[in-house]
Protein backbone atom coordinates (compact mmCIF):
# COMPACT_ATOMS: atom_id res chain seq x y z
CA UNK A 1 0.00 0.00 0.00
CA UNK A 2 1.38 3.39 -1.04
CA UNK A 3 1.46 5.98 1.74
CA UNK A 4 2.07 9.74 1.72
CA UNK A 5 3.05 11.83 4.73
CA UNK A 6 2.81 15.53 5.47
CA UNK A 7 4.81 17.28 8.19
CA UNK A 8 3.75 20.66 9.57
CA UNK A 9 6.86 21.84 11.39
CA UNK A 10 6.55 24.02 14.47
CA UNK A 11 9.10 25.43 16.86
CA UNK A 12 8.43 22.81 19.53
CA UNK A 13 6.09 20.25 17.95
CA UNK A 14 5.59 18.79 14.48
CA UNK A 15 2.23 17.47 13.28
CA UNK A 16 2.32 14.38 11.05
CA UNK A 17 -0.47 13.12 8.84
CA UNK A 18 -0.37 9.82 6.93
CA UNK A 19 -2.75 9.14 4.02
CA UNK A 20 -3.08 6.29 1.53
CA UNK A 21 -3.43 6.37 -2.27
CA UNK A 22 -7.18 7.09 -2.04
CA UNK A 23 -6.70 10.02 0.33
CA UNK A 24 -7.96 8.22 3.42
CA UNK A 25 -6.28 9.32 6.63
CA UNK A 26 -4.35 6.45 8.15
CA UNK A 27 -2.91 8.18 11.21
CA UNK A 28 -2.40 11.64 12.70
CA UNK A 29 -0.13 12.45 15.60
CA UNK A 30 2.34 14.99 17.03
CA UNK A 31 5.98 14.61 17.92
CA UNK A 32 8.76 16.87 19.22
CA UNK A 33 10.48 18.81 16.41
CA UNK A 34 13.60 16.72 15.95
CA UNK A 35 14.94 14.70 12.97
CA UNK A 36 15.67 11.64 15.12
CA UNK A 37 12.16 11.63 16.60
CA UNK A 38 10.53 12.13 13.18
CA UNK A 39 12.58 9.29 11.69
CA UNK A 40 11.56 7.01 14.55
CA UNK A 41 7.88 7.94 14.12
CA UNK A 42 7.92 7.22 10.36
CA UNK A 43 10.13 4.10 10.57
CA UNK A 44 7.23 1.58 10.75
CA UNK A 45 5.86 2.96 7.46
CA UNK A 46 9.19 3.55 5.66
CA UNK A 47 8.78 0.68 3.19
CA UNK A 48 5.40 1.97 1.99
CA UNK A 49 6.12 5.71 1.96
CA UNK A 50 6.26 7.26 -1.50
CA UNK A 51 6.57 10.94 -0.54
CA UNK A 52 7.13 12.79 2.72
CA UNK A 53 6.41 16.49 2.33
CA UNK A 54 7.64 19.40 4.40
CA UNK A 55 7.17 23.12 3.80
CA UNK A 56 10.30 25.15 3.01
CA UNK A 57 11.55 26.86 6.18
CA UNK A 58 14.65 26.90 8.37
CA UNK A 59 13.38 24.14 10.68
CA UNK A 60 11.88 22.34 7.70
CA UNK A 61 15.30 22.27 6.08
CA UNK A 62 16.77 20.79 9.26
CA UNK A 63 14.17 18.02 9.32
CA UNK A 64 14.50 17.44 5.57
CA UNK A 65 18.23 16.77 5.79
CA UNK A 66 17.91 14.52 8.82
CA UNK A 67 15.12 12.41 7.31
CA UNK A 68 16.71 12.36 3.85
CA UNK A 69 19.87 10.91 5.38
CA UNK A 70 17.67 8.13 6.80
CA UNK A 71 16.63 7.17 3.27
CA UNK A 72 13.08 8.56 3.36
CA UNK A 73 11.63 9.99 0.10
CA UNK A 74 11.62 13.63 1.23
CA UNK A 75 10.12 16.55 -0.71
CA UNK A 76 10.75 20.21 0.20
CA UNK A 77 7.72 22.14 -1.08
CA UNK A 78 7.78 25.83 -2.00
CA UNK A 79 6.32 27.90 0.84
CA UNK A 80 4.42 30.38 -1.37
CA UNK A 81 2.74 27.64 -3.39
CA UNK A 82 1.98 25.66 -0.23
CA UNK A 83 0.53 28.70 1.56
CA UNK A 84 -1.94 29.39 -1.26
CA UNK A 85 -3.05 25.76 -1.24
CA UNK A 86 -3.51 25.55 2.52
CA UNK A 87 -5.38 28.88 2.65
CA UNK A 88 -8.42 27.17 1.08
CA UNK A 89 -9.06 25.34 4.35
CA UNK A 90 -11.69 26.87 6.60
CA UNK A 91 -9.80 26.31 9.87
CA UNK A 92 -6.09 27.03 10.14
CA UNK A 93 -4.56 24.47 12.52
CA UNK A 94 -1.35 22.47 12.59
CA UNK A 95 -3.35 19.28 12.17
CA UNK A 96 -5.16 20.58 9.08
CA UNK A 97 -1.91 21.89 7.61
CA UNK A 98 -0.26 18.49 7.97
CA UNK A 99 -3.33 16.90 6.40
CA UNK A 100 -3.24 19.34 3.49
CA UNK A 101 0.49 18.76 2.90
CA UNK A 102 -0.08 14.99 2.87
CA UNK A 103 -2.88 15.34 0.32
CA UNK A 104 -0.71 17.50 -1.93
CA UNK A 105 2.04 14.88 -1.76
CA UNK A 106 -0.52 12.29 -2.84
CA UNK A 107 -1.84 14.36 -5.73
CA UNK A 108 1.58 15.63 -6.82
CA UNK A 109 0.28 19.19 -6.69
CA UNK A 110 3.35 20.87 -5.30
CA UNK A 111 6.46 22.69 -6.46
CA UNK A 112 9.67 21.16 -5.13
CA UNK A 113 12.45 23.42 -3.87
CA UNK A 114 16.11 22.76 -4.62
CA UNK A 115 17.87 21.97 -1.34
CA UNK A 116 21.44 23.23 -1.18
CA UNK A 117 24.22 21.25 0.41
CA UNK A 118 25.50 22.18 3.86
CA UNK A 119 28.66 23.93 2.62
CA UNK A 120 26.69 26.15 0.24
CA UNK A 121 24.23 26.94 3.02
CA UNK A 122 27.10 28.08 5.24
CA UNK A 123 28.31 30.43 2.50
CA UNK A 124 24.77 31.80 2.21
CA UNK A 125 24.82 32.45 5.97
CA UNK A 126 28.11 34.31 5.54
CA UNK A 127 26.58 36.56 2.88
CA UNK A 128 23.41 37.27 4.86
CA UNK A 129 25.32 38.06 8.07
CA UNK A 130 27.69 40.38 6.21
CA UNK A 131 24.74 42.17 4.63
CA UNK A 132 22.98 42.41 8.00
CA UNK A 133 25.98 44.09 9.66
CA UNK A 134 26.40 46.45 6.72
CA UNK A 135 22.76 47.50 7.05
CA UNK A 136 23.20 48.10 10.79
CA UNK A 137 26.28 50.20 10.11
CA UNK A 138 24.29 52.41 7.77
CA UNK A 139 21.47 52.68 10.32
CA UNK A 140 23.88 53.67 13.10
CA UNK A 141 25.62 56.28 10.96
CA UNK A 142 22.31 57.78 9.86
CA UNK A 143 21.06 57.85 13.45
CA UNK A 144 24.17 59.74 14.60
CA UNK A 145 23.84 62.15 11.68
CA UNK A 146 20.25 62.88 12.68
CA UNK A 147 21.13 63.37 16.33
CA UNK A 148 23.86 65.90 15.49
CA UNK A 149 21.79 67.69 12.87
CA UNK A 150 19.32 68.82 15.53
CA UNK A 151 22.13 70.92 17.06
CA UNK A 152 23.41 72.34 13.78
CA UNK A 153 26.37 69.94 13.55
CA UNK A 154 26.57 68.61 9.99
CA UNK A 155 28.88 65.67 9.31
CA UNK A 156 28.84 66.16 5.54
CA UNK A 157 30.27 63.74 2.97
CA UNK A 158 32.85 61.54 4.68
CA UNK A 159 34.13 58.01 4.14
CA UNK A 160 33.61 55.13 6.52
CA UNK A 161 37.17 55.35 7.84
CA UNK A 162 36.98 59.06 8.58
CA UNK A 163 33.46 58.99 10.03
CA UNK A 164 34.48 58.44 13.66
CA UNK A 165 37.07 61.23 13.65
CA UNK A 166 34.67 63.69 12.01
CA UNK A 167 31.98 63.06 14.66
CA UNK A 168 34.42 63.41 17.55
CA UNK A 169 35.65 66.67 16.05
CA UNK A 170 32.12 68.08 15.95
CA UNK A 171 31.22 67.11 19.55
CA UNK A 172 34.56 68.10 21.08
CA UNK A 173 33.27 71.45 22.41
CA UNK A 174 29.83 70.32 23.61
CA UNK A 175 28.82 69.38 27.16
CA UNK A 176 29.96 66.21 28.92
CA UNK A 177 26.61 64.38 28.84
CA UNK A 178 26.11 64.89 25.11
CA UNK A 179 29.67 63.71 24.41
CA UNK A 180 29.03 60.52 26.39
CA UNK A 181 25.78 59.89 24.48
CA UNK A 182 27.40 60.17 21.06
CA UNK A 183 30.53 58.26 22.10
CA UNK A 184 28.40 55.33 23.25
CA UNK A 185 26.90 55.14 19.74
CA UNK A 186 30.37 55.42 18.20
CA UNK A 187 31.56 52.51 20.37
CA UNK A 188 28.68 50.37 19.14
CA UNK A 189 29.44 51.38 15.57
CA UNK A 190 33.11 50.46 16.02
CA UNK A 191 32.15 46.98 17.29
CA UNK A 192 29.77 46.41 14.38
CA UNK A 193 32.38 47.69 11.93
CA UNK A 194 34.96 45.29 13.35
CA UNK A 195 32.58 42.35 12.90
CA UNK A 196 31.71 43.46 9.38
CA UNK A 197 35.38 43.75 8.40
CA UNK A 198 36.06 40.29 9.80
CA UNK A 199 33.25 38.74 7.75
CA UNK A 200 34.34 40.61 4.64
CA UNK A 201 37.88 39.27 4.98
CA UNK A 202 36.49 35.74 5.29
CA UNK A 203 34.43 36.31 2.13
CA UNK A 204 37.50 37.49 0.21
CA UNK A 205 39.46 34.43 1.34
CA UNK A 206 36.66 32.11 0.22
CA UNK A 207 36.48 33.74 -3.22
CA UNK A 208 40.27 33.70 -3.58
CA UNK A 209 40.35 29.91 -3.22
CA UNK A 210 37.27 29.22 -5.34
CA UNK A 211 37.87 28.59 -9.04
CA UNK A 212 34.27 29.23 -10.07
CA UNK A 213 34.15 32.63 -8.37
CA UNK A 214 37.48 33.67 -9.91
CA UNK A 215 36.17 32.75 -13.35
CA UNK A 216 32.95 34.70 -12.85
CA UNK A 217 34.98 37.73 -11.80
CA UNK A 218 36.51 37.94 -15.27
CA UNK A 219 33.29 39.72 -16.25
CA UNK A 220 33.73 43.51 -15.81
CA UNK A 221 31.68 44.82 -12.90
CA UNK A 222 31.40 41.42 -11.19
CA UNK A 223 33.23 41.54 -7.86
CA UNK A 224 33.74 39.01 -5.06
CA UNK A 225 30.33 39.57 -3.46
CA UNK A 226 28.41 39.19 -6.73
CA UNK A 227 30.42 36.13 -7.76
CA UNK A 228 29.89 34.35 -4.45
CA UNK A 229 26.21 35.35 -4.24
CA UNK A 230 25.59 33.98 -7.73
CA UNK A 231 27.39 30.73 -6.98
CA UNK A 232 25.47 30.26 -3.74
CA UNK A 233 22.14 31.12 -5.38
CA UNK A 234 22.61 28.71 -8.26
CA UNK A 235 24.42 26.00 -6.26
CA UNK A 236 24.17 23.40 -9.04
CA UNK A 237 24.36 24.91 -12.56
CA UNK A 238 23.08 21.71 -14.18
CA UNK A 239 19.65 22.08 -12.56
CA UNK A 240 18.88 24.75 -15.18
CA UNK A 241 18.28 23.29 -18.63
CA UNK A 242 18.85 26.64 -20.35
CA UNK A 243 20.91 29.66 -19.33
CA UNK A 244 17.99 31.91 -20.29
CA UNK A 245 15.89 30.61 -17.40
CA UNK A 246 18.38 31.64 -14.70
CA UNK A 247 17.27 35.28 -14.82
CA UNK A 248 13.63 34.23 -14.40
CA UNK A 249 14.58 32.10 -11.39
CA UNK A 250 15.94 35.20 -9.65
CA UNK A 251 12.95 37.39 -10.55
CA UNK A 252 14.57 39.50 -13.28
CA UNK A 253 12.00 38.83 -16.03
CA UNK A 254 8.72 40.76 -16.53
CA UNK A 255 5.48 39.33 -15.21
CA UNK A 256 2.91 38.36 -17.82
CA UNK A 257 -0.75 38.97 -16.91
CA UNK A 258 -3.26 37.66 -19.46
CA UNK A 259 -6.96 37.08 -18.92
CA UNK A 260 -9.56 37.41 -21.67
CA UNK A 261 -8.91 40.63 -23.54
CA UNK A 262 -6.32 41.77 -20.97
CA UNK A 263 -2.72 41.11 -21.92
CA UNK A 264 -0.15 43.02 -19.86
CA UNK A 265 3.58 42.64 -19.51
CA UNK A 266 4.36 44.20 -16.16
CA UNK A 267 7.41 44.89 -14.06
CA UNK A 268 9.92 42.21 -13.12
CA UNK A 269 8.53 39.50 -10.85
CA UNK A 270 11.12 39.91 -8.04
CA UNK A 271 10.75 36.24 -7.16
CA UNK A 272 13.56 34.02 -5.97
CA UNK A 273 16.69 34.97 -4.07
CA UNK A 274 16.65 38.71 -3.43
CA UNK A 275 20.33 38.79 -2.48
CA UNK A 276 21.38 37.41 -5.87
CA UNK A 277 19.03 39.76 -7.73
CA UNK A 278 20.45 42.80 -5.93
CA UNK A 279 24.03 41.63 -6.52
CA UNK A 280 23.41 41.20 -10.25
CA UNK A 281 21.81 44.66 -10.48
CA UNK A 282 24.76 46.23 -8.64
CA UNK A 283 27.19 44.49 -11.01
CA UNK A 284 25.17 45.70 -13.99
CA UNK A 285 25.18 49.28 -12.67
CA UNK A 286 28.93 49.10 -12.11
CA UNK A 287 29.51 47.79 -15.61
CA UNK A 288 27.32 50.50 -17.11
CA UNK A 289 28.54 53.50 -15.08
CA UNK A 290 31.99 52.78 -13.69
CA UNK A 291 33.80 50.34 -15.98
CA UNK A 292 35.59 52.20 -18.77
CA UNK A 293 36.97 49.20 -20.66
CA UNK A 294 35.03 48.40 -23.84
CA UNK A 295 32.93 45.27 -24.11
CA UNK A 296 30.06 44.30 -26.38
CA UNK A 297 27.86 43.78 -23.32
CA UNK A 298 28.51 47.31 -22.02
CA UNK A 299 27.86 48.82 -25.46
CA UNK A 300 24.60 46.88 -25.65
CA UNK A 301 23.55 48.25 -22.25
CA UNK A 302 24.43 51.81 -23.24
CA UNK A 303 22.19 51.56 -26.30
CA UNK A 304 19.30 50.46 -24.10
CA UNK A 305 20.00 53.30 -21.66
CA UNK A 306 19.67 55.85 -24.47
CA UNK A 307 16.32 54.42 -25.58
CA UNK A 308 14.70 53.35 -22.30
CA UNK A 309 16.66 55.01 -19.49
CA UNK A 310 19.32 53.92 -17.03
CA UNK A 311 17.10 51.81 -14.74
CA UNK A 312 15.73 49.71 -17.60
CA UNK A 313 19.27 49.24 -18.89
CA UNK A 314 20.51 48.07 -15.48
CA UNK A 315 17.74 45.47 -15.15
CA UNK A 316 18.27 44.29 -18.74
CA UNK A 317 22.01 43.95 -18.17
CA UNK A 318 21.44 42.10 -14.90
CA UNK A 319 19.20 39.69 -16.78
CA UNK A 320 21.91 39.16 -19.41
CA UNK A 321 24.60 38.79 -16.75
CA UNK A 322 22.66 35.95 -15.11
CA UNK A 323 22.66 33.99 -18.37
CA UNK A 324 26.27 34.80 -19.22
CA UNK A 325 27.59 33.82 -15.78
CA UNK A 326 25.68 30.55 -15.89
CA UNK A 327 26.96 29.73 -19.37
CA UNK A 328 30.53 30.56 -18.32
CA UNK A 329 30.15 28.24 -15.33
CA UNK A 330 28.83 25.39 -17.48
CA UNK A 331 31.40 25.86 -20.25
CA UNK A 332 34.28 26.49 -17.81
CA UNK A 333 35.28 29.51 -19.89
CA UNK A 334 36.34 33.07 -19.14
CA UNK A 335 34.47 36.14 -20.33
CA UNK A 336 35.34 37.42 -23.79
CA UNK A 337 34.65 41.19 -24.06
CA UNK A 338 34.21 41.26 -27.83
CA UNK A 339 31.51 38.61 -27.94
CA UNK A 340 27.92 39.78 -28.32
CA UNK A 341 25.42 40.00 -25.50
CA UNK A 342 23.11 37.33 -26.95
CA UNK A 343 22.78 34.23 -24.78
CA UNK A 344 22.02 30.90 -26.44
CA UNK A 345 22.44 27.26 -25.50
CA UNK A 346 25.40 27.05 -27.87
CA UNK A 347 27.15 30.22 -26.72
CA UNK A 348 30.89 29.80 -27.27
CA UNK A 349 33.27 31.53 -24.95
CA UNK A 350 37.01 31.72 -24.92
CA UNK A 351 38.40 28.67 -23.06
CA UNK A 352 40.17 29.32 -19.75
Amino acid sequence: MDLYAGLDVGLNETSICLVDREGKTIREWKIATDPAGAAEALAPYAAELRRVGVEASSLGLWLYRGLHDQGLPMVMAEARHMSVSLSTMRNKTDRNDARGIAQMMRLGWFRAVHVKNVETQKLATLLTQRKFLNRKLIDLENHIRGALRAYGMLIGPVGRKGYDGRVRELIAHTDYVFIRLIESMLDVRAAVLEGYDRLHRILLQVVQHDGVCRRLMTVPGVGPVTALAFKVGVDDPHRFRRSRTVAAHFGLTPRHIQSGTIDIEGRISKRGDRMVREALCEAAASLLNRVKRYSALRAWGQRIAKRKGAMCAIVAMARKLAGILHRMWIAEADFEPLRGAKITQKLKLKPA
